[in-house]
């Protein structure tokens, strides 16, 4: 695709800035001298990432040096580049602060959290009318956008699925709180005017959501082309075939940029309680009157929670939803408490190793 001229990084007249860049990023990066540039990552394919830099893209490895830290550039990372001239290669030695963080827990044992995307603005939560809109999925994306640091959007793809879009709207507003909810069709391109506020210049956008809601769709018409593969949708079900395989970030035309992502079949919370307590913030408001501080909104006596279902103004799902994420965030936290553990008893068995073949390097001698 053809990259838009963009504006010079502050304090650097020979280097051109890419979205995102700021003072703060500059100043981080001043430490670096002579043959070092700055880049943004654009995808990850194994173990080459493609950077943008200077209006272009180039492809890139990392340095040993990062790859022991455990450290692996994200998509919209701010990396810095040594230019290898004089080889015609680049690697990646940093990363430079992020902003925002968008992640997920791991699927079974493991602790690790999975970097999905850095340095995001907004997140435009992707769901469809018809057939695959869940209120339940959605308060789990909020749970993890919120903790991000990154501001959520919801969008109603495929709002000509339904005969009453304003009705499938009004149900996701009443789970999603402050939040903004945008019907749109992107085949057709209705209410994408709605969206531009989100996505000014310099900005960037991700996109999250299950596979074939229509993300892809969403992406050619910010473009008027087909940048990105789509699928028609399935009759038995409305939803579109998976298309997108590899995250990708895009530049805009206004100088804004995008980042696609493959739609996420299980998204795991992860370290996420700052982000359950947004989401559910009706939930966390009503229990502030609970009779006891560690109610469980279950069976206590004086629980708010409770007469506020039976009264009807929390749904009975939302509540068994909260319990729900509430037990799963608990669960993740005993998780990672475990890997701790088990990073700290490996520390320990290595260094005790390292004393004992100290010992019997002495003796030796």
């Amino acid at each position: 695709m053809n990259w838009q001229t963009l504006p010079e990084i502050p304090g650097h007249a020979d280097k051109i800035a890419i979205p995102g860049w700021d003072e703060e990023l500059g100043s981080a990066f001043s430490v670096y001298n002579g043959s070092y540039i700055p880049g943004r990552v654009v995808s990850r394919h194994k173990t080459v990432w493609e950077i943008l830099i200077s209006g272009t893209t180039i492809k890139a490895g990392i340095s040993g040096a990062l790859l022991k830290s455990g450290k692996q550039p994200a998509v919209g990372d701010f990396v810095v580049l040594l230019d290898q001239a004089g080889l015609n290669s680049y690697i990646i030695v940093n990363i430079l602060p992020q902003k925002t963080c968008l992640s997920r827990s791991d699927a079974g044992d493991s602790s690790e959290e999975q970097v999905i995307a850095a340095n995001i603005d907004t997140i435009f939560i992707v769901t469809s009318a018809g057939k695959d809109l869940n209120l339940r999925r959605l308060e789990r994306y909020l749970t993890v956008v919120y903790s991000s640091g990154a501001k959520p959007v919801i969008i109603m793809n495929k709002a000509d699925l339904t005969d009453k879009p304003a009705e499938s709207v009004d149900r996701i507003r009443n789970i999603a709180g402050d939040v903004p909810v945008v019907a749109i069709s992107a085949l057709s391109k209705e209410g994408l005017d709605k969206l531009e506020a989100y996505i000014a210049p310099g900005q960037t956008v991700a996109l999250i959501g299950s596979s074939g809601v229509g993300k892809s769709t969403l992406i050619n018409a910010f473009f008027d082309e087909a940048v990105q593969k789509t699928k028609d949708v399935r009759e038995d079900d409305e939803r579109g075939r998976h298309t997108t395989t590899v995250r990708q970030l895009f530049l805009l035309p206004n100088g804004g940029a995008i980042i696609d992502n493959p739609g996420i079949r299980e998204l795991q919370l992860g370290d996420s309680y700052e982000g359950f307590g947004k989401a559910f913030s009706d939930i966390a408001g009503i229990a502030e009157n609970c009779r006891f501080k560690d109610c469980t909104h279950n069976q206590e006596p004086g629980c708010a929670v409770q007469k506020a279902v039976m009264e009807g103004n929390i749904a009975k799902e939302r509540l068994d939803s909260y319990r729900k994420l509430n037990a799963e965030l608990a669960f993740q936290s005993e998780k990672s408490e475990i890997g701790l553990k088990r990073l700290e008893k490996k520390k320990h068995k290595g260094m005790q190793v390292s004393a004992r073949e100290y010992r019997e390097y002495k003796e030796r001698r």
